[in-house]
């Protein structure tokens, strides 16, 4: 159903002229009442016919935007080393790991280490792919202290990355923390956003309410390490394992409205066709990019979540022909090869062309 569509507003008095394929209408007979219900009804639908393009533009610019984020690269928080060499990485996204790269007696040196790089960042954030922090999970008791020490680099974090996460009530929990800490953390405008990492069943279970527990989450992560021990299961490159949770995450994104998420890593570093079937098995369930633990993982993952020829061929061609159908004044069509296009298509089109 196309709600949006021609025949959504089609009027008494009026008639599709099935000869016509360009959706133009003839008039039938009718009578002044039908003309002043054509006259209201025709506004109306004008006037929501814009506020329903409004709505959406506004979402597909938040969705292209947040789609640019293809790889996300881990790197231990107690090596300031390592941390350089990301930053000047080709990944999206660098993720400073203040947890499971960090032994248990190196966490206050790796919260310096990390804060000493991330200052080091001061205005060079252009030319640097976004930052994230992965602290350690609430359960442990080391989440204020890195809060806190982080509290010093806050305009150069974008993202907080929460591992563990078991429900709702764990995102509001670190929000408040955040908040405790930085008082402008409190607008969902300022400061990083969080991603809460999903690694166990129970997260997968209430994955629908983390995505919606706090204005400041930005998208779901999959953790399959923790969460494929729990299960009793080995990961494949296909994922066939793990489909149920892969999509449950997409779905729970989704209905929140967050970017797409991102899926987890391919642990053998050495294994690049793993990688790519992997990466590729992610793409199609919906996940908008993959987290990676090793630099020669990027540039496979980048190529296997960016658009193909193919797809852009086809987006130029959906977005040239439903630009101008809509300066007709058209908001559905069928292309040379059948192909029908109406809003959720032309947007889809839209939202590859700006990956």
């Amino acid at each position: 159903m196309h709600p949006i569509g021609p025949n959504a507003y089609r009027l008494r008095g009026w008639q599709e002229d099935e000869t016509d394929r360009s959706q133009t209408l003839r008039r039938g007979p009718s009578t002044k009442r039908d003309d002043a219900a054509e006259t209201y009804a025709t506004t109306t639908a004008g006037s929501f016919l814009r506020f329903v393009r409004f709505v959406r533009l506004v979402r597909f610019a938040r969705f292209g935007r947040m789609l640019t984020l293809r790889t996300a690269l881990y790197v231990p928080g107690d090596r300031a080393d390592r941390i350089g060499k990301a930053l000047a990485s080709a990944a999206d996204c660098v993720i400073v790991d203040l947890e499971d790269a960090v032994a248990a007696t190196q966490k206050r040196r790796a919260r310096e280490v990390a804060v000493e790089s991330l200052a080091a960042l001061d205005g060079k954030r252009s030319s640097c792919p976004t930052v994230a922090v992965r602290v350690n999970a609430l359960s442990t008791g080391l989440l204020n202290d890195d809060i806190a020490a982080l509290a010093e680099v806050w305009s150069q974090i974008g993202f907080i990355v929460l591992p563990m996460v078991p429900n709702a009530e764990a995102v509001r929990e670190v929000a408040a923390i955040l908040e405790s800490v930085d008082p402008h953390a409190a607008s969902d405008a300022v400061g990083p956003r969080l991603v809460p990492l999903i690694e166990s069943a129970r997260g997968v279970l209430h994955s629908p309410a983390i995505a919606a527990a706090h204005a400041r989450v930005h998208t779901l992560a999959l953790g399959p390490a923790d969460l494929s021990n729990e299960l009793g299961i080995s990961p494949s490159p296909d994922g066939v394992e793990l489909l149920h949770v892969r999509s449950q995450l997409v779905l729970a994104a989704a209905a929140a409205g967050l970017a797409r998420p991102l899926d987890g890593p391919w642990l053998n570093v050495a294994d690049a066709d793993g990688l790519r079937r992997s990466a590729e098995a992610g793409k199609v369930l919906g996940f908008g990019g993959k987290q990676v633990i090793h630099p020669a993982q990027i540039d496979v993952v980048s190529r296997t979540y960016a658009p193909t020829e193919a797809q852009l061929l086809w987006a130029r061609t959906v977005d040239a022909a439903f630009a101008e159908a809509e300066a007709r004044g058209v908001s559905s069509i069928s292309l040379p090869d059948g192909t029908f296009v109406d809003y959720p298509v032309a947007f889809r089109a839209r939202a590859i062309l700006a990956e």
